[in-house]
Parts: C-alpha cells; structure tokens; sequence
C-alpha cells in the first residue's frame, strides 16, 4: 500500500466505521487479499485456508449456530470429536470466538480465509437473500406486546407491519434479551445499517446479512409502532416505552428516536424486571447516603434529580424507590 492511498483509506473508514481496516483495504483496491491475509495470519499465529475446493458434512453444519454464522460471517468446516474447525475473515473479533465456544461447549480451531469465500460458502449453505433472514429470524420466538399498538393506513406503516419485519424486529429485540444487553443501538449509514448491543458496559457490533440494508425504514417504523410514536414524524426526537414479554420475561424498553445524517437512528434501553431485584436497601448506598435518601423519597411532595453515565444505576434507583 502506497504512502498516497492513506488519505483515502481513512476517508473510507470515516465511512464505514464499522468495517475492519484490512477488509476496506481488500475492498478499495489498496492492497491485495492475499497479502493482507498472509501479514495477518503471521501477526496472530493463525494458519490461512483456501476455500475454493471445501466439502463440509452436514453434521458439523448442524454444531454450528445459525445466529453466529450471518452475524459473525463465520462458517464451520471441519468437528472432530470435542473441536469444531471454523473459518474467520475477522481475526480482531475475539468476541465472536468466545461466544461460540460458550453456546456450543466445543474447543474452536480457528482458522482464516478469505472473507468473500466464507460468505460464498455461507450463501451455499445456509441460503441467501430473504431465505437467510427468515432463517435468522425464525431461530427465536416471537416477542409479545403487552400494549396494543396503532398505525395508519399509510405505505410505510403496512411495510412495517409485514410478517417478515415484525420477525425481524422481534429477533433483533430476543436476541439482545438473551444476550443480557442493556442497550440496543440502530443506526443507519451511508450504504449499511449497524446494530450494536451494550453488554456488560461495552458496545458489540453485531454482523448482519447486507439483506437487511433493504429494511432499514420498515424496521425503524416498527420500532416506532411499537413504542407508540409517530412514524411519519422523521425530524424531530421522539422518545417513548415498550412494554413486552419474552419468554415469559416482562422486558420494558425505553425508546429515543434521534434524526441522523443517513436517517433516523434508534437507541433502545432494556430492562429486564424478571433478573434484578429492586431492593433499595441492596443497591449499594452507603449507610447515611440510604437514610437520608429514604428520607427524602419518603416526603409526598418534591422532586429527586438521579444522573450518571451510561450503566451507573440510575433506572434501577428509580425503579427501587418506586418498589
């Protein structure tokens, strides 16, 4: 890579800030794949695969969970008894391999390849287009409102009430419970649409089919039916509250609405009522810190400001006081 090409690598990454650095390059011409993959393999110990010619049986398809093949772009090749060999185009996404190790119990043989070659195989055997969205989305149950929601009678309200973005919503929202996520990010951009999970305090990109690009405004305008706001509203914040069970766990879901360059981009909190306890006295006050704020809260009237950064506590103060 030449000394010239920097700024329009950068360019490209101002872009497209969720892609890897070496996939942009192998996109935009600046270096070749080949190369890029050799300096990578070396840099991570890793051996490199050519998947041109790869038979995979049907029953090391079956150990690999479908979620992580599109939202990771991993794909299986090889189970030996406890191991399971999978081919990676992303070497930097150690979340990916720790989350499948954990959901198959397996010890992962990681190996890299080429990413265009693991998504051709991925299309080969797992499907493409519409098949690998309802494939995704039909790996979950379906997500009960506990409000009923509206809708007018306009175009974009009964694209978004179509079946197959209703599961697909549902899937994003089910996926992000069962990853125990506090916070959904959606945000659209220039050519894609990024999702991203805050688990444990750090936000996660998630790897989706570039199918979903298509239903960028469908899957913003079902968010906002079901949070009752305004979907023909697309300048102006909006804020509102979902209220749902899945499997059988009441979740509530805040809902910020934020007008973005490329268009609306969503910011979702969830809150899992069946997995905290809202108990004041447990929170973690200090001793004189919880008398003087029982005391407070105690009084019928005035007002209490909580603040704090992101995952500091403050919905679940609230909701122990309330409780």
């Amino acid at each position: 890579m030449a000394a010239a090409d920097l700024p329009r690598l950068a360019e490209a990454q101002a872009s497209a800030p969720s892609r890897p650095v070496h996939e942009l390059m192998i996109e935009r011409g600046f270096a070749r794949e080949e190369d890029v993959l050799a300096v990578l393999a070396d840099e991570f110990g890793m051996e490199v695969v050519d998947l041109t010619n790869v038979t995979v049986s049907p029953e090391t398809l079956k150990a690999m969970p479908l979620k992580l093949v599109h939202r990771r772009l991993m794909m299986p090749l090889e189970r030996v008894n406890g191991t399971l060999r999978v081919a990676i185009g992303n070497p930097f996404d150690v979340y990916a391999l720790d989350e499948l190790q954990t959901t198959t119990g397996l010890v992962i043989d990681a190996v890299l390849a080429s990413p265009r070659e693991i998504a051709r195989l991925i299309k080969v055997h797992f499907g493409v287009g519409g098949e690998t969205v309802t494939a995704m989305v039909e790996e979950r149950g379906d997500v009960e409102l506990l409000e009923e929601t509206e809708a007018d009678d306009s175009e974009l309200a009964k694209m978004a009430q179509e079946a197959s973005v209703v599961k697909l919503v549902n899937e994003i929202l089910t996926e992000a419970v069962n990853e125990r996520a506090s916070d959904i990010h959606i945000e659209p951009e220039e050519d894609s649409l990024r999702i991203r999970y805050r688990i444990d305090g750090l936000l996660q990109i998630q790897r989706l089919p570039p199918e979903i690009n298509r239903f960028q405004l469908a899957i913003i305008s079902r968010i906002k039916i079901m949070a009752r706001l305004n979907i023909a509203e697309k300048r102006m914040p909006q804020d509102g509250r979902i209220k749902m069970r899945v499997h059988g766990r009441e979740i509530d879901v805040r809902v910020s609405i934020i007008p973005m360059i490329h268009g609306e981009g969503v910011v979702m909190r969830l809150l899992d009522k069946s997995r905290m306890v809202f108990n004041l006295a447990n929170i973690g006050m200090l001793p004189d810190t919880y008398g003087h704020f029982k005391a407070l809260i105690d009084r019928p009237h005035g007002i209490i400001l909580v603040t704090g950064p992101t995952g500091s506590g403050k919905t679940t103060t609230l909701y122990s006081a309330l409780n």
